[in-house]
């Protein structure tokens, strides 16, 4: 089946794309941030504002990755947090996680603003909201615990959306703006700077030393006093980060509506698998109607299914729309559901990680690159602990980490048992892909709308687990850490750093 819309992100679509050069002679640098995404690059403006020499670099193209396939709401209103913070962390926590959320939200303005980039800010309020009447009840505490936390939060049952809801939290003066617009400006006041940034430059190998050395896949060698993992998923995990963090995937329809019909704010509901609503500026009395929503995990499949099931949420409740554009957004969960940001590991002294977002990049993504330059400085901002990688909650943690491992485990054995639905590459049809079991070994294969066969082995380079087939996007995924890879085993997305095997070196 053919989807509507155009296949990329808006973001995407209506920016220039970038040309750095890719890095091909050793170098050295006082900082290097790997991955330049809004964390990275974020991390790397504020170091090269405080005078040091950095560079950026980036497997593929820059803000091309989550942050380009991203909803861009730069809210502290992040679903029901700040109640849940507050009865398992207590009230102090919930504060600090409030105050570096919405630090980052006026600290974006500002940037903005002092760097002169147009990147459609617009000052609206944020709601998470509920249409079943029982879930009110939830929402007033969230409201109250928000407002206690320091926002400014009030419970409502009125919003701007064309259909009925039995209550939300609403917070005043969020933000949401276009995110490639942002961080493209973020890209040249950091080379003007005297920053550096470069692009299909993928690292992998990182040695702590003094100073740090790191390789690309090309062999090319940079050393830095100090290096940020900011890729999404941690590259190298000396912090056993792997089995505290879940991968979570959603899809995203893009449709144009008249401004008329604009909701006039940033809307999130967990009912109906997740649904998120917002819209941005297009011209001509128009606005973008950006829905997002049907969240699972990679490998899942189905993918197509979730798009039809998003278009028709969309269709019944905004009425009959066109789709311009879709995509999927793809982030990472922790175990006690805060990010990840501080020192790689205990023992590190000149390596730092940012992960972990759970669907909140854009402000925590400015919030750790704020962080990570502190830090680095030696100037801990007040919110340091709360996201430090090594803190310990075991009765928070314990559960979804065990949970994690199992899953994990399951995947290691449960895919290697499973039969194929075809018992050749031969005999899949145009546009099919299966996991079939080839000289002992199990191989991913598709076959293109043309006819022509793409066969890879389907073991993850990361840690080993099967792969399967995203249909809608036509990609292989990692069930286990989600890892993406396209059709001819090329790395899509990380934590792995190796393609996959071609069938003919299997």
């Amino acid at each position: 089946m053919t989807l509507p819309g155009k296949p990329e992100s808006y973001w995407i679509d209506t920016t220039p794309e970038t040309a750095f050069p890719s890095l091909d002679t050793d170098m050295s640098a006082d900082v290097v941030v790997i991955g330049a995404g809004i964390a990275g690059l974020s991390t790397a403006w504020e170091l090269a504002k405080a005078g040091r020499q950095v560079t950026v670099v980036e497997a593929a193209r820059i803000i091309t990755g989550v942050t380009g396939n991203t909803t861009a709401k730069l809210t502290s209103l992040h679903a029901m947090i700040y109640d849940r913070l507050t009865s398992s962390f207590g009230a102090a926590t919930a504060k600090l996680y409030a105050s570096s959320q919405q630090d980052a939200v006026e600290y974006a303005a500002l940037t903005a603003t002092e760097l002169g980039i147009d990147c459609e800010l617009e000052r609206l309020p944020a709601f998470t909201y509920a249409e079943q009447i029982h879930e009110a009840d939830k929402l007033y505490a969230e409201a109250e615990a928000a407002a206690k936390a320091g926002l400014e939060a009030s419970f409502t049952r009125q919003s701007g959306l064309p259909f009925p809801i039995a209550g939300a939290v609403r917070v005043e003066n969020q933000l949401q703006f276009h995110p490639r617009r942002y961080l493209l400006g973020i890209a040249d006041a950091l080379i003007a700077a005297g920053g550096a940034i470069y692009e299909h430059t993928r690292i992998v190998e990182l040695d702590e030393g003094e100073p740090c050395r790191l390789t690309t896949d090309h062999g090319v060698a940079i050393t830095a006093r100090e290096v940020v993992v900011a890729t999404h998923y941690p590259t190298f995990d000396r912090s056993l980060l792997f089995t505290r963090l879940v991968p979570r995937r959603e899809v995203v329809l893009a449709a144009p509506i008249p401004a008329d019909r604009d909701p006039h704010g940033m809307y999130l509901t967990r009912e109906h698998n997740t649904r998120s609503v917002r819209t941005a500026p297009i011209g001509d009395g128009q606005r973008l109607l950006i829905v997002t929503g049907e969240h699972f995990e990679p490998g899942a499949g189905e993918v197509t299914e979730r798009y039809e099931r998003l278009a028709a949420w969309t269709h019944q409740h905004f009425g009959e729309l066109e789709p311009a554009y879709r995509w999927a957004a793809q982030d990472n969960t922790s175990s006690d559901g805060l990010p990840y940001v501080g020192r790689l590991h205990p023992g590190a002294k000149h390596t730092w990680v940012a992960t972990g977002f759970a669907g909140w990049g854009m402000s925590n993504g400015i919030m750790a690159g704020r962080l990570i330059a502190s830090s680095i400085a030696g100037q801990d901002l007040p919110w340091a602990d709360v996201f430090d990688p090594q803190r310990v909650h075991p009765l928070l943690a314990a559960g979804p980490v065990l949970k994690s491992t199992v899953k994990v485990a399951g995947h290691f054995v449960r895919d290697r048992l499973r039969r194929s639905p075809v018992e050749s590459p031969e005999k899949l049809p145009l546009d099919a892909a299966a996991v079939l079991r080839i000289g002992g070994e199990k191989c991913a294969a598709y076959r293109d709308s043309s006819g022509q066969l793409h066969m890879v082995s389907a073991t993850c380079t990361h840690l080993g687990c099967v792969v399967a087939f995203n249909d809608a996007e036509k990609a292989w995924e990692c069930p286990c850490h989600g890892s993406r890879f396209d059709v001819d085993g090329q790395v899509l997305q990380g934590p792995a750093t190796k393609p996959l095997k071609p069938a003919a070196e299997m």
